[in-house]
């Protein structure tokens, strides 16, 4: 039992060095550095939430770049599920944060998780944006229309209509078991998202 919790933690601060020392690891080669917009700085957090640790995470069903609908009903009893919410494709933290998952895939499969990708782009820019930045192992969904209509549902649509960059952790069961609205300038620590699916074994 000894053994397997050291692998397990040398496991973890491998895949954590790697995210946070290799610059591969996120979207910005200096090909696509080109193609990304510089928002400038933003107000850290737009909105207020409509959900808590605790409560049942609001169903939906949203288009893939795949092609599929996806729903946060299809992993109930199967998989815990982490959503994550950004505001927008193009954008410098958005195309470092979710080319850095590629990285921590190991560590969603030992919790048997799945992330999803939210954003209010429309399909056909998702589809370029993720194609600029390689291939990424989860689904990236869109909630272009109605416009927001997943983020307003967990009270993370800012003002100026993208959402927040924030992330819910919800269990097997439905329940919403982690929340990290996080300033939209910054891209939101992994051991903290780690950590948290830890907490549900």
């Amino acid at each position: 039992m000894q053994k397997k919790k050291l692998a397990h933690l040398f496991l973890i601060l491998g895949v954590l060095s790697v995210f946070f020392l290799n610059p591969m690891a996120y979207g910005l080669s200096d090909a696509f550095k080109e193609n990304i917009y510089q928002m400038g700085t933003l107000k850290p957090i737009d909105s207020v939430l409509k959900v808590k640790v605790g409560d049942r995470a609001p169903d939906f069903a949203l288009s893939a770049v795949s092609g599929e609908k996806v729903s946060l009903s299809q992993y109930r009893g199967k998989k815990s599920v982490v959503l994550s919410f950004v505001p927008a494709a193009w954008t410098p933290v958005c195309s470092d944060q979710w080319p850095g998952y590629n990285i921590a895939k190991d560590i969603f499969d030992e919790n048997n998780a799945i992330l999803l990708g939210i954003t209010v782009d429309n399909l056909p820019t998702l589809f370029a944006w993720t194609n600029q930045m390689g291939k990424l192992w989860f689904p990236v969904l869109s909630d272009f229309w109605p416009h927001g209509a997943v983020a307003k549902k967990y009270g993370v649509l800012r003002s100026n209509g993208v959402s927040e960059r924030a992330l819910f952790v919800i269990d097997k069961k439905g329940t919403i078991r982690y929340i990290d609205v996080h300033d939209i300038n910054k891209r939101p620590p992994l051991e903290d998202l780690v950590n948290a699916l830890e907490k549900l074994k």
